[in-house]
């Protein structure tokens, strides 16, 4: 793999250069008052960026996945049960956590390219009059098959039958990229992690969480103790942590953050979706589909796509590393060796989206695909050049 391509996987994504630098410190005192001056403005970073006002931030030196852990072992006791939908991978997983953790799930199966069934969801918290259900789980953004799920219409159902459940969102592939609304769409934890929207390394799991969790975590009695809530809560109030933190990477969060709201987050958003038209007019022009069934369901931080019946799809992610030296992303779970992926958030533009395009033509070329060199690109250009041009328009 060449390190001077751009990789165009769902995540890790692309490091801007100033990135990179922030997150290459000399060794620090994490104890000093100097920390202080990186944790504190981090973790409003992200507050902003969550669109709350009321999310306490959490950052535990991790992954996305101990961010699912947080969420459950800080608010859930064992036995408990919570309501969740598997239609991808990354909800497989939490799913599975779940019940490695003693709680009971119940399970709504949904076809992979689906998003989560809202209207399932309200049926089951009308019908559980008792209240059993002690959390619903959402993943805004499934990252397997590039599905960006109704986060907003959850929480209707929640609210249409006055369920005191808590409201957990998976936001790990959408959480700096795509809109999300903490406070407005009553989410009670929200996770996501260093190495997508914000343009990290991995190494940072990213957690808001509502007073009304918060309020939940006294009682909870699943075991946690690197992921407290409460020790590391204590750890900020004196400006510090429970034990080492990463403080390169707090630092990187912190400018990432920073960028982020510069740059103006509706801008952030405009510009991944300019970003996904153009990927997916190639798909079109390739005569090719989406794993996402619904242009509604379209994500504007991966496309998965669908290869034709018999293919492996694998081989396209293989000789793209090592014919081009350019990475993307393979299919997981039940899409293996159906879709491939091409990521297209955190560092990116149109002028690095078009390269993935033509890497992709060429691969597929060379592997006797019937895709014609350059019909994607010119299909991509062509959205790409139109939004371009419509914002000189607008600025002048």
């Amino acid at each position: 793999m060449s390190t001077q391509n751009p990789v165009f996987i769902p995540g890790p994504t692309n490091m801007p250069e100033h990135l990179r630098r922030a997150c290459d410190l000399p060794t620090m005192d994490h104890r000093s008052a100097a920390f202080a001056d990186i944790l504190h403005p981090a973790l409003a970073g992200v507050k902003a960026v969550l669109k709350s006002d009321k999310a306490e931030v959490f950052v535990f030196p991790a992954t996305g996945t101990a961010g699912w852990e947080a969420a459950i072992t800080n608010t859930l006791s064992p036995g408990d049960t919570v309501l969740a939908a598997r239609n991808g991978m990354f909800s497989h997983k939490w799913i599975d956590m779940c019940t490695r953790h003693g709680l009971h799930v119940q399970q709504i199966d949904v076809p992979w390219g689906e998003g989560l069934p809202v209207d399932a969801f309200a049926e089951a918290l009308a019908a559980d009059s008792s209240h059993k259900i002690k959390a619903v789980l959402a993943t805004h953004n499934e990252t397997a098959t590039g599905v960006v799920s109704d986060i907003k219409g959850v929480r209707a159902a929640l609210d249409a039958a006055n369920h005191p459940a808590l409201f957990f969102v998976d936001g790990v592939s959408s959480i700096g990229s795509m809109n999300f609304e903490f406070d407005a769409w009553g989410v009670d934890i929200a996770v996501t992690g260093s190495q997508k929207g914000f343009m990290l390394p991995a190494g940072l799991a990213i957690i808001g969480v509502s007073p009304k969790a918060m309020a939940a975590i006294d009682g909870a009695t699943l075991p946690r103790t690197f992921l407290d809530i409460r020790d590391m809560a204590k750890g900020y109030e004196a400006n510090a942590y429970p034990y080492t933190p990463s403080v390169g990477l707090l630092n990187g969060l912190k400018i990432g953050s920073q960028m982020l709201l510069d740059e103006g987050l509706d801008n952030v958003f405009a510009r991944h979706a300019r970003i996904a038209d153009g990927v997916r007019a190639a798909v079109g022009a390739w005569g090719m589909e989406l794993c996402a069934v619904s242009p509604d369901l379209y994500s504007n931080t991966v496309s998965a796509i669908r290869t034709p019946e018999g293919f492996d799809a694998g081989r396209i992610v293989s000789h793209a590393a090592d014919a081009y030296g350019v990475a993307f992303g393979a299919g997981l779970g039940d899409v293996a060796g159906k879709v491939f992926r091409i990521g297209h958030l955190g560092m990116l533009t149109d002028v690095m989206a078009l390269s993935g395009i033509a890497t992709a033509e060429m691969v597929m070329a060379d592997l006797g695909l019937d895709v014609t060199l350059g019909s994607g690109v010119a299909a991509a250009q062509s959205v790409y050049r139109a939004g371009r041009t419509q914002s000189a328009m607008a600025a002048e």
